[in-house]
């Protein structure tokens, strides 16, 4: 657990970094709510200082000439409230709203940077909830801060003068216990803070939980285990409604103690202040008037001294976005990018001695082959050997311990991220579409297309061949994740979106192996229709599909363990030819 002094230093952090980075950029309307707020602050100390003369001139001298004014006095009072308080709400709940989702907007950006490494270790759910639930306490953050600042402090120093005109005897009896809440406050802030962290952490866990649970329903009813994730859940729920109550129990207990002192304070106003009453020496409207004014003092005490509560709960929340943005990114493109040597479609895909490790894993012990351009390279072997990690260090989505790629003999390091991605199309097996259009599905936000390339592509990705049967054609909706289309349908999304992009270097991921056999012929032939004139890689488990390849790679444990065509593969009698032969046992 970090000490008083690193929790100071990270608190000052955050609050620099909020400040710097989402609040002081509103200022200007921020300082008219301001205005608003000290406004209706003002009128609190005029609503208890009127309560003097409605008590002295109107119940006490009976004076009607007094009446109007003063009821004129009382309605204009609430008048000035309203409009204020409508006014900075208004205005605050704007700027709150605004500031969350530029939070939101930069949070979700910053993560898109990340290793992937990171999104293995974090699960989606703690993400949203990071997104989603963290970055609310910056709306509601500000709005109290600012509340506290302006209107509370105004109403606070204008009841305080209201109450010593009164009589500043009474004044400081009320109030004489108040310094003995600040080290019980204190302590109570630092444990509001820590529970507020177990809450956070707590609330991203339920995420979590429900991300799995609507993810894997298919799963969950064919296993028939809804109770044992309803418990699981129900155990998750159990843990951040206790921590929850915790935390509100602590904040809950800072305007307790206040109102112990606050009625200690009470009781010795009412037997000094009512003994002079009855003497004489004070009018009922000077108490009265008094009475109301340390009455209303109360509230916004409560809250100015629960101020520190609010930034301690809020700290919790924001701790955790900014130890996000904290996070950098190891693969990053070069200070100054290199340009291919050779034009992408000419360059051969080397990859010399490459050992690459998760954590205690190893993945590639010494990877060494080369694909050449314009052919077709198929990786195969056994589950596990690496194949598709070839394809994430091709795009550097992942980086090697050691050894080296190139690309046309330039190290793929040395090229721009956004160059060296753009050299690849990627289709895999599970096509990985959005909740929008077709249409969107397929530009991916791309504006330069015009209709009759559109067209091409759907034809000749055989999209065309189910449009007339959906609803609203290119513009029917795919459904959270595609699944209002079949496989094979999204396939034919994911093959016309690497036809768009046309990028000179095709990776296929087992892009037919999860397909039934009409689907596979038709995405199989869009395919060959992609991959004519382009560098392709080809991860297959099925030997059919890279019979036809310029150079089959066996990997096995990380390592290249035979290469060569189909046929020298087969004569060799090695690994291939037994994985062949178990497929195609009884087959001619």
């Amino acid at each position: 657990m970090a000490d008083g002094n690193s929790i100071q230093g990270d608190s000052k952090a955050v609050a620099r970094w909020i400040w710097r980075g989402y609040m002081r950029h509103h200022l200007p309307i921020t300082f008219a709510a301001l205005l608003l707020m000290a406004l209706e602050g003002s009128m609190m100390g005029a609503l208890s200082y009127m309560v003097g003369p409605m008590f002295d001139e109107l119940f006490e001298a009976k004076n009607r000439a007094a009446l109007p004014w003063i009821g004129g006095a009382f309605f204009g009072i609430f008048a000035i409230r309203a409009f204020a308080a409508f006014g900075h709400k208004v205005i605050m709940a704007r700027v709150g709203e605004r500031m969350m989702a530029a939070l939101q907007h930069d949070i979700v950006k910053h993560m898109l940077t990340l290793d992937m490494a990171w999104f293995h270790v974090t699960p989606p759910g703690n993400l949203i909830e990071r997104v989603r639930g963290d970055t609310t306490v910056l709306s509601n953050l500000w709005n109290t801060l600012l509340a506290i600042g302006a209107r509370d402090t105004i109403a606070t120093i204008s009841l305080f003068v209201v109450a010593m005109r009164a009589d500043w005897v009474w004044t400081l009896i009320a109030i004489a216990g108040f310094p003995l809440l600040v080290v019980p406050v204190a302590r109570l802030h630092r444990l509001v803070r820590a529970k507020a962290r177990q809450v956070r952490a707590a609330a991203a866990d339920i995420s979590t939980q429900l991300d799995e649970i609507f993810h894997g329903v298919s799963t969950i009813r064919l296993n028939r285990i809804e109770n044992r994730e309803t418990d699981r859940l129900r155990h998750v729920i159990s843990g951040y409604t206790e921590a929850s109550v915790k935390a509100t129990a602590r904040r809950a207990a800072i305007p307790a103690l206040t109102d112990l002192v606050a009625g200690l304070g009470f009781l010795g106003v009412v037997t000094y202040g009512g003994l002079q009453i009855m003497d004489g020496t004070k009018s009922v409207g000077e108490f009265m008037s008094f009475f109301t004014a340390i009455a209303m003092l109360i509230e916004p005490l409560r809250r100015i001294g629960n101020v520190l509560g609010v930034w301690q709960t809020a700290l919790a929340s924001l701790e955790r976005l900014h130890d996000v943005f904290d996070m950098q990114p190891t693969i990053t493109s070069p200070a100054r990018p290199a340009t291919l040597s050779v034009p992408a479609r000419q360059a051969d895909i080397v990859l010399d001695d490459v050992h690459l490790s998760y954590g205690d894993t190893a993945i590639l012990n010494g990877l060494s082959f080369t694909a050449r351009a314009g052919q077709m390279t198929a990786l195969v072997g056994p589950s596990g050997a690496g194949k598709t990690t070839v394809f994430n260090l091709l795009a550097r989505l992942v980086e090697p311990q050691s050894g080296r790629i190139t690309l046309g003999g330039t190290d793929i390091n040395q090229l721009a991220l956004t160059d060296l991605r753009d050299q690849f199309s990627f289709v895999s097996q599970e096509a990985m579409l959005f909740d929008e259009t077709l249409r969107d599905n397929i530009l991916l936000g791309r504006t330069d297309i015009s209709d009759d390339r559109l067209q091409e592509v759907l034809e000749a990705a055989h999209i065309a061949d189910f449009l007339s049967g959906l609803e609203a054609g290119l513009d029917s909706r795919a459904g959270p994740r595609g699944s209002k289309l079949s496989g094979g349908q999204r396939q034919r999304v994911a093959i016309a979106r690497a036809l768009l992009r046309d990028s000179p270097i095709l990776l296929l991921d087992e892009a037919t192996s999860a397909l039934d056999a009409k689907s596979e012929r038709v995405v199989q032939e869009a395919l060959e229709r992609l991959s004519k004139g382009r560098t392709t890689l080809v991860i297959a488990h099925r030997l059919a599909t890279v019979r036809d390849a310029d150079n089959i790679v066996v990997m096995d444990r990380g390592r290249v363990a035979e290469q060569g065509s189909h046929s020298d593969l087969l004569a060799r009698g090695g690994i291939y030819a037994g994985l062949y032969q178990l497929q195609f046992s009884n087959q001619d």
